[in-house]
C-alpha cells in the first residue's frame, strides 16, 4: 500500500538522498566543498552557510536540482517499508506470472540456440581477435560475419500472442456490468486515460497552442513563431534547469537545440569519469565475445542496415549496442522493472548460487528491432560516448516498458488497451468492420508502439514526437498517435476486405505528419478548443491564452528569473492574466 502523505514525503527524501550519496554528482559535490575551504570568503563561523552560498553560486545548486528532479521522475512512490520488493516492481500477480512465464520461453530460447549452434554464452577472445576488432572499431558495419544460423530471440508479433492471452484470473466481465464488452485482443482490465482524460492531460497539443512542427498557425506567421521559439530555448539551456527544459520541448524541440535539450532534461553531461567508463566498457567488448553480440549483429543487418534513413549509422548502432550490453549500471532499473534480469552460471557450477552471474551483463537480451530504439539518435549525437549515455538514460526512462509485461499506465500491456480503446470509443465502425473481416487493428500497431514508431514514420517527425515523450513523461502518446493514423486512413480502411489488405493501406507512414494527426484525433471535435483569444493585447498580440507568444511569455515568467521577466516589459494585471492562463494550470 502506499505510505500516508507525511511518511510518504519522509520515504521519498530519503530514498532520494540514499541514491545520490551513491552517485558520481556527491562525490563531484564533496570535492567541490573541499576545494571551497580554500577560498578567503569562506569563515569558520559561517562554515555551513558559505559552503552552500559558493556551491549555489558555482552551479552546483543547479545540478543537484536537476538530479532531484531526475529521481523524481524516474522512480516510483514510495510504499511502506513493509510492501515486498517485487510488489514494488508490478503490483498484480497475475502480471508477475505472466512476465516470469515469459522469460522462461526467452531464456529457452536462447539456451536452444546455443545448443544447436554449440556456441557458448561467453568466451574470451584471442588476442588476434581483439587487435582486429580493435582496429576496426569505427568500421565494424564493414563485417559481413555468417549469422544465417542465428535467429532473433523473439519478434513483436511473438509478444504479442502472449499479451492476448493475459487474463486476470479474479475478474469475470460476465458478472461486472460496469465493463463493456469488449472487442479487443486485449481482455485485461486497466484503468487506461479516456479522450477527456488525454485532453486534459494533453492540453499544451491543442489546435490553438503554437507548435514547431506546425506551419499554419491562426495567430501569429510560422516564421515569428519559430524565431520566438528558439529564443525561449536558448533561455531554457542558459538556466540549465530540466523542469523547465521538460516542459518546453512540449511544444516540440528546434532542431538546432534538441541535442542539447534532451541531454538536459535526461540530466546527461560528458564528464570525463563518463567518457572513461564507456571506455572500459568498450575494453570489455574487445576482450569478450558474447552470444547476445551475434544477435545484435543480426538485428542490425535486419532492420537499420535496410532503413533509408539510418543505414549511414551502422557503425555508431554496432558501438552502443555492444558497449550497451556489457553495461551493469542498466541492471538498477529491474528496481521498477517488472522483470527480472536472466542468470547465468560460471562453467561446471551449475545451480551453486555463489556462482551465478547476469547474463548479459545488463540484464537485457536484444530482440527483433531493439536496435531501431538506438537509431533515431545518430542524427543528434556524433560523440558516441554521448550517444551511448543518451540512448541508456532514454531506455531505462521508457523504453523497457515497451517489451515487458507490466500495468503501468506507460506499459506496452496499457497502451494497447488505450489504442483499442480510443479506437473503439471514436471510431465504432471501423473498429467493427477491421474486426469482423479478421484486422483487429491492434495486429497492425502493435509493431509501431514496441518501436515507438521507429523505422515507420520520418526521422524529423519520429523525432517530434520523441520530443513529446520527453516533454510529458509518458508514452501514452504512441498509443493516442497509433488511433490517430487508423483515423486518417479510415476511408481507404473501410473498403478493405482483408488483414493484408488493412496491412497495405497502412504500410507507408513516411509522409504522415505527426502534430496535425494527434491535434485533429484529440481536439478536432471540441469546439471549445477552437475558441480564439480576444482582449487586451500583450506585446502586439492577442492575450487570449491559445495566443502562441502569449504562451512563451507566459512560460518565460514562470520558469525564468525575475531579471528576464522584467526584460519582457510585460505589466502586473499582464501578469496575473499569465498566471490564470489554462495554459499553465498544471504548474500553479
Amino acid at each position: 500500500m502506499l505510505a500516508a502523505p507525511d511518511d510518504g514525503l519522509s520515504l521519498t527524501i530519503a530514498q532520494i538522498v540514499e541514491r545520490l550519496k551513491s552517485s558520481g554528482l556527491h562525490a563531484q559535490l564533496e570535492r567541490q566543498a573541499r576545494l571551497s575551504l580554500h577560498n578567503p570568503e569562506i569563515k569558520l563561523q559561517s562554515l555551513k552557510e558559505d559552503i552552500k552560498e559558493f556551491l549555489k553560486a558555482s552551479g552546483w545548486e543547479k545540478k543537484l536540482h536537476n538530479a532531484v528532479y531526475r529521481e523524481i521522475s524516474m522512480f516510483p512512490l514510495p510504499c511502506s517499508p513493509s510492501v515486498p520488493p517485487e510488489h514494488i516492481k508490478e503490483p498484480l500477480a497475475y502480471m508477475r506470472k505472466a512476465q516470469a512465464n515469459w522469460e522462461k520461453r526467452i531464456l529457452k530460447s536462447l539456451n536452444n540456440m546455443c545448443i544447436e549452434l554449440g556456441i557458448p554464452l561467453s568466451q574470451k577472445r584471442p588476442l588476434s581477435e581483439q587487435k582486429e576488432l580493435l582496429n576496426k572499431w569505427n568500421e565494424m558495419g564493414t563485417d559481413e560475419p555468417d549469422l544465417s544460423l542465428f535467429r532473433p530471440v523473439y519478434a513483436p508479433k511473438d509478444f504479442l500472442e502472449v499479451l492476448m492471452n493475459l487474463r486476470n484470473p479474479n475478474y469475470d466481465t460476465s458478472e461486472l456490468s460496469n465493463f463493456r464488452n469488449h472487442l479487443g485482443l486485449i481482455q485485461v482490465p486497466l484503468n487506461v486515460r479516456d479522450i477527456h482524460e488525454l485532453k486534459e492531460y494533453f492540453s499544451e497539443l491543442d489546435l490553438n497552442t503554437g507548435q514547431m512542427d506546425i506551419d499554419d498557425s491562426a495567430h501569429v506567421p510560422a516564421e515569428l513563431f519559430e524565431s520566438e521559439h528558439v529564443r525561449l530555448g536558448q533561455k531554457v539551456l542558459m538556466e540549465q534547469d530540466s523542469a523547465a527544459a521538460q516542459q518546453y520541448v512540449r511544444q516540440g524541440s528546434p532542431n538546432s537545440l534538441r541535442a542539447e535539450l534532451w541531454a538536459l532534461i535526461l540530466n546527461i553531461s560528458s564528464q570525463p569519469e563518463d567518457i572513461l567508463y564507456y571506455e572500459q566498457l568498450k575494453s570489455n567488448v574487445i576482450q569478450y565475445n558474447l552470444l547476445v553480440d551475434s544477435l545484435i549483429y543480426k538485428d542490425v543487418k535486419l532492420t537499420a542496415s535496410n532503413d533509408d534513413y539510418y543505414f549511414v549509422f551502422e557503425d555508431y548502432l554496432y558501438q552502443v549496442l555492444l558497449c550497451f550490453s556489457r553495461d551493469t549500471s542498466v541492471l538498477e532499473h529491474f528496481a521498477y522493472n517488472s522483470a527480472t534480469p536472466p542468470r547465468s552460471f560460471i562453467r561446471g557450477k551449475l545451480g551453486m548460487e555463489q556462482y551465478a552471474v547476469f547474463y548479459p551483463p545488463n540484464g537485457v537480451i536484444p530482440f527483433h528491432g531493439f536496435s531501431m530504439y538506438v537509431a533515431p539518435l545518430c542524427f543528434l549525437y556524433n560523440e558516441p560516448s554521448k550517444l551511448y549515455q543518451i540512448f541508456r538514460e532514454i531506455y531505462v526512462r521508457y523504453f523497457f516498458r515497451l517489451h515487458s509485461i507490466s500495468s503501468h499506465s506507460s506499459g506496452i500491456v496499457s497502451l494497447c488497451l488505450l489504442f483499442e480503446n480510443l479506437l473503439q470509443s471514436r471510431l465504432p465502425q471501423l473498429f467493427y468492420h477491421l474486426r469482423e473481416i479478421g484486422a483487429q487493428p491492434l495486429r497492425i500497431s502493435f509493431k509501431w508502439m514496441v518501436r515507438a514508431f521507429s523505422g515507420y514514420l520520418a526521422t524529423d517527425q519520429l523525432l517530434f514526437l520523441w520530443d513529446r515523450i520527453l516533454g510529458y513523461n509518458t508514452l501514452e502518446i504512441l498509443a493516442v498517435l497509433a488511433a490517430a493514423v487508423f483515423a486518417f486512413r479510415a476511408g481507404n480502411l473501410m473498403e478493405v476486405t482483408s488483414l493484408a489488405a488493412a496491412e497495405a493501406v497502412l504500410a507507408d507512414l513516411s509522409t504522415l505528419k505527426v502534430m496535425p494527426l494527434l491535434q485533429i484525433f484529440l481536439f478536432a471535435t471540441d469546439s471549445s478548443s477552437l475558441s480564439k483569444g480576444t482582449g487586451a493585447t500583450l506585446l502586439g498580440f492577442s492575450t487570449g491564452a491559445s495566443n502562441p507568444v502569449y504562451q512563451l511569455a507566459a512560460f518565460e515568467l514562470i520558469f525564468l528569473s525575475d531579471v528576464r521577466c522584467a526584460a519582457l516589459g510585460v505589466d502586473s494585471l499582464s501578469l496575473a492574466l499569465i498566471r490564470f492562463s489554462p495554459f499553465l494550470w498544471g504548474f500553479l
